[in-house]
């Protein structure tokens, strides 16, 4: 009788670190919509997908550099573009007649407040059904920037073109974020409704 290993190698994704399968099969087992998100350095990207016999199926998708496309002058990956990536999507899944997925966050440890809940957030305010805990949702003020706006009124001119650099070649001051931000919520209501 011959003797062979007595170990099994994972998965090349799940040494990787990539996928947990376990919780995959959860939610395919649901045998709904996954909202899935992913946050990268730049930028946010979410996506309705349904398991496919040969793979994923991406049914709508959006992505922070639409946005951009849009005139969002902001971070692709901050917590206001979260949300308006989250709404963006969710508005193209209720014009493709999707009302409502699971949230598929992968690896990402959940953090009450995060900008995957931003994402969610955005999704439910455009009117999909996910289902959810308000209590992991971040607060209205972080999502507009409002939070921002308050720093930035602390400081002084010098310390307010240093830090807030990038936003003021960009031609936003951090003091408009909130209504910069409502306007681009209203050009995606007008585009994709």
């Amino acid at each position: 009788m011959a003797q062979g290993s007595r170990y099994k190698v994972a998965f090349k994704r799940r040494r990787e670190g990539k996928t947990d399968y376990g919780a995959r099969l959860k939610l395919i087992g649901l045998d709904k919509h996954r909202l899935v998100v992913r946050i990268t350095g730049n930028h946010t990207i979410t996506q309705i997908i349904d398991v496919g016999s040969s793979g994923d199926d991406t049914l709508v998708s959006a992505h922070s550099q639409e946005l951009k496309n849009m005139g969002w002058l902001g971070n692709g990956k901050n917590t206001s573009a979260a949300y308006l990536t989250g709404y963006l999507c969710g508005k193209k899944a209720l014009k493709e007649g999707i009302d409502g997925a699971v949230l598929d966050m992968g690896l990402v440890t959940s953090t009450k407040g995060s900008k995957i809940y931003a994402v969610l957030k955005g999704a439910l305010d455009a009117g999909l059904n996910v289902p959810h805990n308000d209590v992991v949702l971040p607060d209205e003020d972080r999502i507009t920037g409002e939070h921002i706006v308050q720093y930035a009124q602390s400081l002084d001119k010098a310390e307010m073109e240093k830090k807030f650099s990038q936003y003021l070649e960009k031609g936003l001051s951090p003091l408009d974020l909130p209504d910069h931000f409502q306007s681009i919520k209203e050009k995606i209501e007008k585009e994709v409704s």
